[in-house]
Protein backbone atom coordinates (compact mmCIF):
# COMPACT_ATOMS: atom_id res chain seq x y z
CA UNK A 1 0.00 0.00 0.00
CA UNK A 2 2.94 2.23 0.68
CA UNK A 3 4.77 1.69 -2.66
CA UNK A 4 1.40 2.41 -4.39
CA UNK A 5 1.23 5.56 -2.56
CA UNK A 6 4.99 6.80 -3.03
CA UNK A 7 4.35 6.39 -7.14
CA UNK A 8 1.24 8.47 -7.51
CA UNK A 9 3.07 11.07 -5.16
CA UNK A 10 5.71 11.20 -7.65
CA UNK A 11 2.77 11.47 -10.32
CA UNK A 12 1.63 14.24 -8.04
CA UNK A 13 5.22 16.42 -7.01
CA UNK A 14 5.64 16.49 -10.77
CA UNK A 15 2.28 17.77 -11.19
CA UNK A 16 2.77 20.38 -9.09
CA UNK A 17 6.23 21.17 -10.05
CA UNK A 18 4.75 22.06 -13.54
CA UNK A 19 1.78 24.22 -12.05
CA UNK A 20 4.81 25.68 -10.25
CA UNK A 21 7.70 26.38 -13.34
CA UNK A 22 4.54 27.60 -15.77
CA UNK A 23 2.69 30.30 -13.29
CA UNK A 24 6.20 31.54 -13.07
CA UNK A 25 6.93 31.72 -16.94
CA UNK A 26 3.61 33.32 -17.20
CA UNK A 27 3.97 35.97 -14.55
CA UNK A 28 7.80 36.61 -15.59
CA UNK A 29 6.61 37.05 -18.89
CA UNK A 30 3.32 39.02 -18.32
CA UNK A 31 5.61 41.91 -15.93
CA UNK A 32 8.59 41.87 -17.96
CA UNK A 33 7.63 41.96 -21.87
CA UNK A 34 6.92 45.59 -22.82
CA UNK A 35 3.42 46.74 -23.91
CA UNK A 36 3.02 48.30 -27.12
CA UNK A 37 -0.83 48.38 -28.69
CA UNK A 38 -1.26 49.97 -32.05
CA UNK A 39 -4.96 49.66 -33.94
CA UNK A 40 -3.24 46.36 -36.23
CA UNK A 41 -2.50 44.41 -32.96
CA UNK A 42 -5.86 44.62 -30.92
CA UNK A 43 -7.81 44.58 -34.19
CA UNK A 44 -9.70 40.96 -35.21
CA UNK A 45 -8.25 39.30 -37.85
CA UNK A 46 -10.45 37.20 -40.27
CA UNK A 47 -9.05 36.13 -43.82
CA UNK A 48 -6.91 39.09 -44.62
CA UNK A 49 -9.72 41.36 -44.52
CA UNK A 50 -11.03 44.69 -42.79
CA UNK A 51 -13.33 43.04 -39.92
CA UNK A 52 -15.77 45.78 -40.43
CA UNK A 53 -16.29 45.86 -44.11
CA UNK A 54 -19.23 44.28 -45.67
CA UNK A 55 -20.37 40.77 -44.86
CA UNK A 56 -21.60 40.17 -48.45
CA UNK A 57 -18.26 40.98 -49.96
CA UNK A 58 -16.89 38.82 -52.36
CA UNK A 59 -13.37 37.45 -51.98
CA UNK A 60 -10.99 35.44 -53.79
CA UNK A 61 -11.25 31.48 -53.89
CA UNK A 62 -7.64 30.91 -52.94
CA UNK A 63 -8.96 31.00 -49.55
CA UNK A 64 -11.28 27.98 -50.53
CA UNK A 65 -8.26 26.15 -52.08
CA UNK A 66 -5.93 26.86 -49.28
CA UNK A 67 -8.34 25.56 -46.49
CA UNK A 68 -9.49 22.88 -48.78
CA UNK A 69 -5.47 21.45 -49.73
CA UNK A 70 -4.93 21.95 -45.13
CA UNK A 71 -7.88 19.83 -45.08
CA UNK A 72 -6.83 17.24 -47.46
CA UNK A 73 -2.88 17.11 -45.56
CA UNK A 74 -4.72 17.34 -42.38
CA UNK A 75 -6.62 14.06 -43.07
CA UNK A 76 -3.36 12.79 -44.42
CA UNK A 77 -1.44 12.73 -41.13
CA UNK A 78 -4.58 11.74 -39.41
CA UNK A 79 -3.71 8.45 -41.40
CA UNK A 80 -0.29 8.13 -41.15
CA UNK A 81 0.13 8.57 -37.57
CA UNK A 82 -1.85 4.99 -36.47
CA UNK A 83 -0.20 3.78 -39.77
CA UNK A 84 3.26 4.85 -38.74
CA UNK A 85 2.69 3.13 -34.64
CA UNK A 86 1.39 -0.40 -36.18
CA UNK A 87 4.29 -0.54 -39.34
CA UNK A 88 6.32 -3.48 -37.83
CA UNK A 89 2.59 -5.60 -37.03
CA UNK A 90 1.09 -4.81 -40.23
CA UNK A 91 0.61 -6.90 -43.65
CA UNK A 92 2.05 -6.35 -47.07
CA UNK A 93 -1.27 -5.35 -48.53
CA UNK A 94 -1.84 -2.89 -46.16
CA UNK A 95 1.75 -1.50 -46.21
CA UNK A 96 1.45 -1.23 -50.07
CA UNK A 97 -1.98 0.73 -49.55
CA UNK A 98 -0.92 3.29 -47.40
CA UNK A 99 1.68 3.70 -50.26
CA UNK A 100 -0.90 3.84 -53.08
CA UNK A 101 -2.98 6.68 -50.95
CA UNK A 102 0.19 8.54 -50.54
CA UNK A 103 1.30 8.85 -53.78
CA UNK A 104 -2.23 9.77 -54.91
CA UNK A 105 -1.83 12.46 -52.36
CA UNK A 106 1.42 13.15 -54.14
CA UNK A 107 0.20 13.28 -57.71
CA UNK A 108 -2.97 15.72 -56.30
CA UNK A 109 -0.57 17.46 -54.62
CA UNK A 110 1.59 18.33 -57.89
CA UNK A 111 -1.35 19.10 -59.58
CA UNK A 112 -2.30 21.91 -57.47
CA UNK A 113 1.32 23.04 -57.18
CA UNK A 114 1.47 23.11 -61.11
CA UNK A 115 -2.04 24.70 -61.84
CA UNK A 116 -0.74 27.65 -59.34
CA UNK A 117 -3.30 26.96 -56.15
CA UNK A 118 -0.58 27.49 -54.25
CA UNK A 119 0.39 31.34 -55.35
CA UNK A 120 -0.24 34.40 -53.98
CA UNK A 121 -0.24 37.72 -55.49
Amino acid sequence: MKLIFFEYFTILLFFLLAIFLSSILFFLSFFLVPKKFDQEKVSAYECGFNPFDDARSTFDIRFYLVAILFLIFDLEISFLFPWTLVLDSISLLTYWSMVIFLVILTIGFIYEWQKGALEWE
